[in-house]
């Protein structure tokens, strides 16, 4: 590739980088319309009930990372980690999606088994702080 092209690559990469973090984080969002935001349990939180070690397994074995990317950041998919909406919310949707993923029966992914790639989307950490960043600073 020529350096001009190579230059205009990184940019966008540098843009696209920008814009990511420019999206309101969930808490954010939760202080502007004025709603207590949800705390985003530790890793090794059992809250969700869930196992996360599993959740990571099935994510990978039922497909899930082929829209939603290996780390839930999104893709042809929505992002659905670091911070889950939540699970009541996830499963409903996941039996009646209303884009254009396909509807998964209890009988194909059981209540539990969504509950343990709950637990991994719960702890997916959170991406790095944009000045800890080198090629943005």
């Amino acid at each position: 590739m020529n350096r001009a092209r190579l230059q205009h690559m990184g940019l966008l990469a540098v843009l696209l980088c920008a814009a990511l973090v420019a999206v309101p984080s969930r808490s954010a969002l939760a202080q502007a319309s004025g709603t207590a935001a949800e705390p985003k349990p530790a890793a090794g939180d059992k809250a969700s009930g869930g196992n996360a070690q599993n959740g990571k397994q099935l994510f990978t074995a039922d497909g899930c990372y082929e829209c939603h990317g290996r780390a839930a950041q999104g893709g042809v998919g929505p992002r659905i980690g670091p911070r889950p909406i939540p699970l009541a919310a996830l499963i409903t949707y996941v039996r009646q999606p209303s884009g254009e993923m396909p509807p998964y029966t209890a009988k194909v992914i059981t209540d539990a088994e969504l509950t343990d790639i709950y637990a991994f989307l719960q702890s997916i950490p959170d991406p790095p702080k944009v000045d800890t960043i080198p090629l943005l600073k």
